[in-house]
């Protein structure tokens, strides 16, 4: 699937705006059939936002179940003999999609693009009417699950991850015009051999009879660099610049269908970041050099809009990344926007990307959430049906992002249960979907301190071992200097496994502005040299290649004694005023500040 995109072959039209709206909680308007007529008693709603902070009303925010979405789209006259499509870049967490009365897509899964041939049901200079109902509900089924528990007050959404369940259409829907014959799909792999760069290509496409693949490969200034034929190849690069953290140089590759007389019957266009990424004993490379990740695990997360992408959001949080000397950040818990991940390949800014497979454990619940009672994974619980919905995500996050330079590492989940003899059962054959869906990167996922060093089940799989530890703040809390020493342990411990290490989690609540002259948990001095302690720990081992602060701002969470106004781990706050952490940490990456 290629995003929708304007070419000369190619046109899209963005449906953003503001959508018709309700709340089905009856679960009754398929049965009633709400898609086959304007919806009705409905509401305003902006599109892309999380529709749970839009609307002032506590029982809208809470809300799970059904949500039905509409508005009517008048299709371009111009695309007369046109292939139309519907596509939507998200819809948190499934969805189903009609045009008029005629049902055309569903979905599973709330971070991944889907789309839907609707050329059948509508007319060039006609209006039609779009209608989604999204349902956000998690069960043991989903990534990332939850269940729903019967309370005295009536049913409740429990769910295991620490930040709030946004849900909505967070991100861009299109309508888009494409020739019957096409190309499909593209797949990019890059590297380099002295100053010649290397680009492989694999074009499908559909309905080509009688045409043939064309590629033009440009460098940053418009000029043709390379030019090849066929739907697989190689393209050589001499002089190449290459992709590299910090220069976000790319190239554009242009693929094409001709026909027989050189006429261009369909063009897409593919950013090219010109890269290798290696995993080499303890070390982590990029282009054959080492690299040491510095950044954050951040949130898609702003008041109002929730996980709405927004465009004036992306450019100040980057323009904060680079302030601060962040040359990384992971996904975490979710894919992103693939504009954020656009910006990424521009700037010059590494990535480790992850699925939505967070809360598959059981045993985190006694800190933060209460008490589950629940088995992580068991017929009942996390079990086949599960996997197969995580192989499905892994799949689809590798076919959206695969072409991206910046991402450099697949992460197919978080804080998993791993210690178990049922995790490494259930990640062992997610760990082959992963590398079978992309064999040119490394693979790996985020470790827990339930399941320290010599415990865990699941990191003999991983190319990269990632480790999100908490010593001084949910253990040795206050106590620095006995975190140091527990921390120091276990670190040389991991080291011994022969693999680069990402620290990829560590932080401390500090709510700012509050201060204190020795350091107090939750004081912004705590916080500084909570950060100290950990660094220290990190350039100890030389098997640590990289730091991910948790997190790059404050953020919303499910309501609890353990999260007062949400999550305030970050160096920022939610609306980005810097913490004493900032500064501190800007001292760190940024030598020269």
């Amino acid at each position: 699937m290629l995003r929708p995109q304007d070419t000369t072959s190619r046109e899209r039209k963005n449906l953003d705006g503001l959508w018709s709206f309700r709340l089905d909680a009856e679960a009754s308007g398929r049965d009633a059939r709400w898609y086959a007529a304007p919806l009705a008693d409905a509401r305003d709603m902006a599109v892309p936002a999380s529709f749970n902070d839009v609307v002032a009303d506590a029982a809208v925010k809470d809300y799970f179940g059904d949500i039905w979405y509409q508005r009517t789209v008048r299709v371009p006259r111009g695309w007369d003999g046109q292939r139309v499509v519907l596509h939507f870049e998200s819809a948190t967490h499934r969805a189903t999609v009609w045009v008029d009365d005629h049902e055309v897509v569903s979905h599973e899964g709330g971070y991944t693009p889907f789309e839907a041939d609707i050329t059948e049901f509508v007319t060039a200079g006609d209006e039609v009417r779009v209608t989604a109902l999204v349902n956000n509900t998690l069960s043991f089924q989903s990534i990332p699950p939850g269940v729903i528990e019967q309370r005295p007050s009536g049913p409740a959404q429990v769910y295991w991850h620490d930040f709030f369940n946004y849900a909505g259409l967070h991100r861009s829907v299109w309508l888009s015009a494409t020739p019957q014959a096409r190309i499909e799909d593209l797949t990019v792999v890059t590297g380099f051999a002295g100053s010649t760069g290397s680009v492989q290509w694999t074009a499908d496409a559909v309905d080509q009879d009688g045409l043939d693949v064309h590629v033009v490969l440009r460098d940053a200034a418009g000029e043709v660099v390379a030019e090849g034929d066929g739907p697989t190849g190689t393209l050589d690069v001499a002089d190449v610049h290459l992709w590299a953290p910090g220069d976000g140089y790319l190239y554009d590759l242009e693929v094409q269908l001709v026909d027989d007389g050189g006429e261009v019957r369909d063009s897409i266009h593919q950013n090219v970041g010109i890269r290798t990424v290696e995993v080499r004993g303890t070390e982590f490379l990029i282009n054959g050099e080492p690299f040491y990740f510095t950044g954050f695990g951040m949130h898609e997360d702003h008041a109002i809009i929730g996980k709405a992408h927004n465009n004036a959001h992306l450019v100040n949080d980057f323009e904060l990344l680079d302030w601060i000397g962040a040359n990384s950040f992971r996904t975490s818990h979710y894919p992103y926007s693939e504009d954020v991940l656009d910006y990424a390949d521009k700037h010059g800014i590494v990535v480790i990307d992850e699925t939505a497979a967070v809360g598959i454990n059981m045993g985190l619940g006694g800190g933060i959430f209460g008490g589950q009672g629940y088995t992580t994974y068991s017929p009942e619980t996390i079990n086949d049906a599960t996997q197969q919905v995580h192989a499905q995500a892994i799949r689809e996050l590798v076919a959206r992002d695969k072409n991206h330079p910046s991402v450099v590492v697949w992460s197919i989940a978080n804080e998993p249960e791993s210690d178990t003899q049922g995790a490494e059962d259930y990640f062992r054959p997610l760990f082959d979907v992963a590398r079978e869906a992309d064999p040119t990167r490394p693979v790996g996922f985020v470790n827990v301190m339930l399941a320290p060093h010599g415990t865990c089940r699941v990191s003999q799989f991983a190319d990269v071992l990632m480790l999100n530890r908490y010593y001084g703040w949910y253990v040795n809390t206050g106590d620095l200097a006995g975190a140091e020493i527990a921390w120091t342990e276990e670190l040389q411990g991991w080291a011994s496994e022969g693999k680069p290490i990402v620290i990829t989690e560590y932080g401390a609540d500090t709510l700012s502005g509050n201060h204190s002259l020795t350091p107090q948990p939750w004081s912004e001095e705590y916080q500084v040299d909570y950060l100290d302690m950990n660094h220290r720990v990190f350039d100890s081992i030389d098997a640590v290649v990289g730091e991910h602060v948790w997190n790059f701002a404050d953020f919303a969470t499910t309501s609890g004694i353990m999260r007062v106004d949400g999550n305030k781990k970050g160096a920022f706050t939610r609306d980005r005023r810097p913490k004493s952490a900032a500064f501190a940490l800007r001292r760190r990456w940024n030598k020269e500040a």
